[in-house]
């Protein structure tokens, strides 16, 4: 029988709503009267929150647990009791205990039972739990009471459009929206826990849809105009949204709701219909480009963000020109791009035409440098103006302060406000991926 552990670190791979799983699981942690350590190493209880989206992500897990082993043993310690959760144990739970003898599997639909499965194990009982049970969980979760400047609240999970290349929907389940009424509450309880900044998540977080306190019939733009009035909520953003379930009313809260950031995270993926179709994306290029100028007329100054996949299979050159064009087209202020990754049981991983892995790293290399370039002039375009900047940690230097603009660009600037601190700047150098800015008035808290 294996001993209590006392001590837990979680380690969270991936997405925004990992991050948010992981600091729910150290709050069950937490619950139980267990303490934080500062470093997987020095824990007795460590939980890897897994990514499944990427081969190589799905790989890191059984190397983390290699190393966690090896380092325990080479300090002369008991090997510590670690636990896998998230998409991996979803995916792959059986195997993972087969294959790396871990002590606790829990998928991310149940990790609310991640206190009992901890039990089992000291107990010499099976720990593994990947039932898919519609928001269970979240009425679980011990309540928000501590909480940076930005925090994360999960409103939606799941997914029903099936792209091809996905995992997301064997491995999160259906589309499920949580309630009004729960996501206010938590809301509130961040504020109280001392965030000035939420950000919504979902997997499709723009296909939320529920009843507000009147029983009538909302969506994410509903939502944020609710969440809004909330004192002491400074600003609110989401993600990650797809391009069929942008509604016209969030598009228009982008131009009436002023706590809502200039800020817009919409995959696209590949720039043409023939590709977009094989990764059954359902919308188009021109239809994608619509959407953006409609946004674009509502909120005139949004900073664009998007995912790409280049390689997917069957993409020929010319399909990939058609994805660089469209970079040029919209030019994005952030993005993320990938080489495809066939993943396990996807429809994507049987078709025939598997991109040459030369081929995909020169096109990621040029999607990559065209990206780049967009996102220092857009950097560069914010230069001189005015805006808030909420601060939320120390700088590397003496006096400095890091925080992020309404455009989501990291802003360093010398100043003596505090963390959490709403500060007025001016913005006067661009890099790369960060702004300088000079402090000229604080708001109050």
């Amino acid at each position: 029988m294996k001993s209590a552990p006392k001590t837990f670190h979680v380690k969270s791979f991936g997405c925004q709503m990992n991050v948010y799983d992981g600091e729910r699981m150290a709050e069950l942690m937490a619950a139980q009267g267990m303490s934080a350590a500062g470093t997987a190493d020095d824990a007795d209880l460590i939980v890897l929150n897994t990514c499944h989206i990427r081969e190589k992500a799905t790989e890191k897990v059984y190397s983390d647990i290699g190393r966690l082993r090896k380092v325990a043993r080479a300090a002369g310690r008991d090997t510590p009791m670690i636990a896998v959760a998230g998409c991996v144990a979803q995916a792959e739970g059986a195997e993972i205990v087969a294959r790396a003898k871990v002590d606790v599997v829990v998928g991310p639909q149940s990790y609310h039972r991640l206190p009992a499965l901890v039990a089992d194990a000291v107990a010499g009982r099976p720990a593994l739990d990947t039932e898919l049970p519609a928001l269970a969980k979240f009425g679980a979760l011990p309540a928000r009471r501590r909480a940076g400047p930005s925090a994360f609240l999960t409103v939606q999970e799941g997914c029903d459009k099936f792209c091809t290349y996905c995992v997301v929907p064997y491995t999160r389940g259906a589309e499920i929206s949580r309630p009004w009424t729960a996501i206010v509450d938590e809301a509130r309880a961040l504020v109280d826990a001392g965030a000035r900044e939420i950000t919504l998540l979902g997997q499709n977080v723009n296909a939320w849809a529920g009843e507000d306190e009147a029983g009538r019939t909302r969506g994410l733009g509903g939502l944020i105009r609710a969440l809004d009035r909330l004192p002491g909520l400074a600003r609110i953003r989401y993600t990650t949204s797809h391009p069929n379930d942008m509604a016209q009313d969030l598009i228009d809260a982008h131009r009436d709701v002023e706590g809502l950031m200039p800020f817009l995270h919409l995959p696209v993926q590949a720039g043409s219909d023939r590709v977009l179709r094989a990764m059954n994306r359902h919308h188009t290029r021109d239809g994608y480009l619509r959407l953006i100028d409609r946004v674009r007329a509502a909120r005139p100054d949004i900073a664009l963000s998007g995912d790409f996949i280049v390689g997917f299979p069957g993409e020929s050159e010319a399909e990939f020109a058609e994805t660089l064009s469209l970079v040029d087209t919209v030019g994005y202020a952030q993005a993320f791009s990938f080489k495809y990754s066939p993943r396990p049981g996807t429809p994507a991983a049987d078709l025939a035409g598997q991109v040459a892995p030369e081929a995909m790293d020169d096109r990621l290399q040029r999607l990559q440098a065209a990206l780049g370039r967009d996102q220092i002039a857009f950097n560069r375009a914010s230069v001189g103006r005015r805006c808030a900047v909420l601060v939320e940690r120390p700088g590397k230097l003496p006096g400095q302060m890091l925080g992020k603009s309404p455009w989501l660009q990291s802003v360093h600037l010398m100043t003596d406000a505090s963390v959490s601190d709403l500060v007025e700047v001016d913005l006067v150098s661009a890099g790369p991926v960060s702004m300088a800015g000079i402090e000229r008035v604080r708001r109050a808290a």
